[in-house]
């Protein structure tokens, strides 16, 4: 089982999007900004790892005890619909979310321990580009994903 633990290997810097960011793009949909959708978008907002539904709805109910579970549903459906948001599906488990604004990265995923661990290959980068350029075409979007155990040592 996956479980969402982010460790960066290599620090991919960005400044996080903030909950009024996150709040600005449900008005936007016409979403109204309740106490319970305000504590679902500050969680998200401070995450620094990739929570499921069920992540964000427990600590969301720790800063507002009346969140629902079909609330942060709703939200999530709404800010991925916006674009704002982003669904990770990692092979045998729920999907995780984190927000849209991160620069591009991939993901490591420990099949021992669940570790998330995000990083960027300016190799793999260029690797890629080449093997589009090649079969004649350019890169619209991609993710890499690599599932792993870490090496016994000797």
């Amino acid at each position: 089982m996956i479980e969402s633990r982010t460790v960066s290997a290599d620090p991919i810097s960005s400044k996080p999007m903030s909950a009024g960011e996150l709040e600005d793009a449900l008005r936007d949909a016409g979403v109204r900004i309740t106490r319970q959708r305000s504590a679902i978008l500050r969680t998200l907002a401070d995450a620094d790892d990739h929570p499921d539904a069920n992540e964000l709805f427990q600590r969301a109910s720790e800063i507002e005890p009346t969140v629902s579970l079909s609330t942060v549903y709703r939200t999530l459906s709404v800010l991925e619909d916006k674009g704002v948001i982003l669904r990770l599906s990692f092979e045998g488990a729920p999907a995780r979310f984190e927000t849209a604004d991160s620069p591009h990265h991939d993901h490591m995923i420990d099949l021992e321990t669940g570790d998330v661990i995000e990083f960027r290959s300016e190799k793999i980068e260029r690797l890629q580009a080449e093997i589009a350029a090649e079969l004649g075409y350019d890169i619209v979007y991609h993710k890499l994903e690599l599932y792993g155990r870490k090496k016994k040592r000797a």
